[in-house]
């Protein structure tokens, strides 16, 4: 019982942070990127992106399936709800290999964003 109230706190968190940032990056020119999940893999697993720029990314989930994505590189977690999607505001990256990862099929679903 505890276990579950703790998740549902930690998921209304990473909401009202996702919230929170999309709000102060609206304004923003950056570029979107896509990211598709499908069988609980991440297409493309590999996505380059340009450094120091603001980049607007949209992970669709194609399963029927739930999946969390996240990232401990750059900061991002969200449960993606199967057939939803999710869009994450990143600020300016340094140049470098970032990964990221879907925590409930974290043996497959495993992918890098490489700025460059």
């Amino acid at each position: 019982m505890i276990r579950i109230f703790l998740a549902a706190a930690g998921v209304a968190a990473v909401l009202a942070f996702g919230a929170a940032s999309a709000s102060a990056a609206d304004d923003s020119d950056g570029a979107t990127y896509e990211l598709t999940i499908k069988d609980h893999k991440f297409s493309p697993a590999t996505l380059e992106v340009p450094a120091q720029k603001d980049i607007k990314l949209v992970v669709k989930n194609l399963d029927t399936t739930a999946e969390e994505f996240e990232s401990r590189d750059f900061r991002a977690e969200k449960i993606i709800a199967g057939g939803g999607q999710g869009v994450f505001y990143l600020e300016p990256m340094e140049p470098g290999s970032y990964k990221f990862f879907g925590e409930f099929h974290e043996d497959t679903a495993q992918g890098v964003l490489v700025v460059k």
